[in-house]
């Protein structure tokens, strides 16, 4: 079985900032991609950033210059620095990451829990 948990989440004040976690444990062969996506009441779940093994990274213009996206490929763990927080940056937040199990033969998508990011105005 795999899990990713997520860690970090909760309120803060507009310009403050937080750091999200999100660990994978379980029979996992390799990680391919980690990533962090949100959903905001009535609205569609968003990518927001991602990172390759490789460390290549991706993000949503929305948080372009305000959130880093990093991770510890040893500890199988990403992680969402997120600065300069907005009220629109409200939503739950979601660990991605599409990864191959011990005696799988194609990666596939799994999703954490997802965690609560409250910014108020």
């Amino acid at each position: 079985q795999v899990q990713l948990v997520e860690s970090g989440g909760g309120l803060v004040q507009t310009g403050g900032s937080l750091r999200l976690s999100c660990a994978a444990s379980g029979s996992i062969l390799d990680i391919n991609v980690m990533g962090w996506y949100r959903q905001a009441p009535g609205k569609r779940r968003e990518l927001v950033a991602s990172i390759t093994s490789g460390g290549t990274t991706n993000y949503a213009d929305s948080v372009k210059g305000r959130f880093t996206i990093s991770r510890d490929n040893g500890k199988k763990t990403a992680y969402l620095e997120m600065n300069s927080l907005k009220p629109e940056d409200t939503a739950v937040y979601y660990c991605n990451a599409r990864l191959r199990v011990v005696g799988g033969l194609l990666p596939r998508d799994y999703w954490g829990q997802g965690t609560q990011v409250t910014v108020s105005s």
